[in-house]
């Protein structure tokens, strides 16, 4: 609309100016010839008057003949014969006359004109060279000035002015309305398309736009309506395909609880008879009870995996001591003289949280910070007031870190990192794991390097105020 509005501006101003300058010269060249023609007229016709040569008076009557000429008594006439000269007003100076007007007319037998400005009024000066009324028109030596003022022709100028001016605003307000009808038309569909595009990335894939007309509006939704309903076909598929395989994970780990039930009561049992057993069958059956362990936590992670993809995970708050909490899992699996603790004391942080999960998560960053880290390693509790109430843990061990590559990757399921992370007893879920259950919370979690070497894990759980530990007092 605007550029419409702006070429609508252009065309109608250069309009404007050019019938404007058209119209001007038109009125100007008119006044000018029907000057000098009567000019030339009232010339001839009253030069045998002069006599030669001519003396002051001759020229003085002569000069007032011709400015009679004009009924409204504008004309100003100057009349010069060698250095004798008389105007048809006394005292008047011809302040308009240039030198170069004279100058023109002395060299030449042509009639020669001028516009002068000054004063603010605009007045045309006429002069030429009076000839003998011989066939050989040869010059007198005569020479006739003309004044003219342009009043009437400004005036006709002024109101050319005013109704351009008039004719434009009308103009200008029709290109709007055409702006606005065209820009209407083609922002219409731009509109719709942009709509289209947000509720497709809202998630609404079935989206499709009406298409009107063959332009290039209408090429563009045909194209977007192919591309949406490809997308849509894909995602589709996609989703269908996840679905199969989330299915797929929860049963074979549905369906390998039971016999692994079976194989860890059996190898218990072997375990302890593996002291009466000769060596290399005790080292094969505690290698099998190993891998045992192992493959029954991995079908938990795969479990606890399939019930967050199928949203069946739920919450079972409870308001606890969150570093009592934290104490009870380090102790349950034998950490406590393994892992530094910066814990608030009694009651001093409190949170409604699932205690189950927040075991998970404990449990999961420091086993994760004791098999791939290097001792020690340090766990910390605190409460943050600012930006927002927060209960602050952090998991932080003294090994090489973790690689910048890496750290983008760190909570993806199955991610293990080459160089850092070899085959161990982990099942590659454990962060994903801990991931989930602080998303649930409505918390996050975080990994980095410490600026004093080593990896830290920080996990944000939001607070209520009322949980928040009091402020000591001075």
């Amino acid at each position: 609309m605007v550029a419409f509005g702006l070429v609508a501006t252009v065309a109608a101003a250069t309009t404007g100016a050019l019938t404007f300058r058209e119209a001007r010269t038109g009125v100007l060249q008119q006044s000018q010839d029907s000057v000098i023609r009567q000019l030339r007229v009232q010339a001839t016709q009253h030069a045998p008057q002069l006599g030669f040569p001519p003396d002051e008076s001759a020229l003085r009557n002569y000069a007032d003949e011709i400015a009679d000429t004009e009924a409204s008594g504008g004309w100003r006439v100057l009349v010069t014969y060698g250095d004798l000269s008389a105007t048809s007003a006394t005292g008047d100076t011809f302040t308009e006359l240039t030198p170069a007007v004279r100058q023109a007319v002395a060299s030449s037998s042509a009639t020669v004109f001028q516009r002068v400005r000054a004063d603010g009024r605009t007045s045309l000066v006429v002069g030429m060279s009076v000839a003998f009324s011989d066939e050989s028109r040869t010059r007198s030596g005569v020479r006739v000035y003309l004044v003219v003022p342009q009043t009437t022709e400004q005036a006709y100028v002024d109101a050319l002015v005013t109704a351009v001016e008039r004719a434009m605003i009308p103009a200008l307000l029709l290109a709007v309305v055409l702006a606005l009808l065209a820009a209407r038309g083609v922002l219409r569909p731009v509109r719709a398309l942009r709509q289209a595009t947000r509720r497709i990335a809202e998630g609404r894939l079935d989206t499709r736009l009406a298409v009107n007309g063959s332009d290039e509006l209408a090429d563009l939704s045909h194209t977007f309506n192919e591309t949406a309903a490809a997308l849509e076909a894909s995602v589709a598929e996609l989703r269908e395909m996840e679905a199969r395989a989330r299915r797929f994970a929860a049963d074979v780990s549905h369906e390998l609880r039971t016999p692994l039930a079976a194989m860890s009561a059996v190898t218990d049992v072997l375990d302890e008879d593996a002291a009466r057993l000769d060596p290399d069958t005790a080292t094969a059956v505690r290698l099998i009870s190993e891998e045992t362990v192992k493959l029954a936590r991995l079908v938990d992670d795969l479990m606890e995996i399939s019930r967050f993809d199928a949203g069946a995970a739920v919450l079972h708050l409870d308001e606890i001591d969150l570093a009592e909490s934290i104490r009870r899992t380090l102790a349950s699996r034998g950490w406590t003289d393994t892992v530094e603790t910066d814990l608030p004391p009694p009651d001093a942080v409190r949170a409604r949280v699932d205690p189950r999960r927040l075991d998970v998560v404990v449990a999961n960053l420091v086993g994760n910070a004791l098999r791939h880290g290097a001792r020690p390693v340090r766990v910390r509790l605190a409460a943050a007031r600012a930006p927002a109430p927060l209960a602050v843990i952090q998991v932080w061990d003294s090994g090489p870190g973790i690689p910048d590559d890496v750290l983008p990757h760190v909570f993806e399921r199955f991610y293990k990192s080459d160089s850092a992370r070899t085959r161990s007893e982990g099942s590659g879920l454990g962060l994903s794991i801990t991931a989930e259950n602080v998303r649930m919370h409505g918390g996050t979690v975080r990994a980095a390097n410490h600026p004093a070497g080593g990896a830290v894990f920080t996990v944000e759980l939001p607070l209520r105020r009322d949980e928040l530990p009091e402020e000591p007092r001075s």
